[in-house]
């Protein structure tokens, strides 16, 4: 048999009212690093729930970016999950629909109000 190997797959989306600034620039600052753990927390409890949880192994946020106006704040994510051998490819396009019913429609992540056309799921 052959053992399971790490695959990673992308989560994207824009926060509304999470104001984009400089110090979120900057990976090494209190802000993006205070940031970047509320977001790895809230994406490990969402994806945990989802048909992925059980070979689900964490999110990673990679960036944090501008939005279109200076009230929003982009999030890219890596996300990492355990693949059999035998398993069939990520469902993308399933997983999509899990997280955008678990956000109330792409609305609403924890504290934070999502652009409901932001989200991406490797992609």
């Amino acid at each position: 048999t052959t053992a399971a190997a790490l695959e990673h797959f992308t989560v994207n989306f824009t926060i509304t009212n999470l104001p984009y600034t400089s110090d979120l620039e900057n990976p090494d600052s209190a802000r993006f690093r205070a940031t970047q753990r509320v977001m790895n927390t809230l994406l490990d409890r969402l994806l945990k729930e989802s048909s992925i949880g059980p070979v689900f192994r964490g999110c990673e946020t990679t960036d944090l970016r501008p939005g279109s106006d200076r009230d929003e704040t982009r999030v890219d994510a890596v996300c990492t999950y355990s693949k059999e051998p035998s398993a069939a490819p990520l469902d993308r396009v399933g997983l999509y629909h899990q997280v955008s019913n678990k956000t109330r429609g792409i609305t609403q992540l924890g504290p934070y109000s999502l652009d409901k056309d932001s989200l991406y799921v490797n992609g």
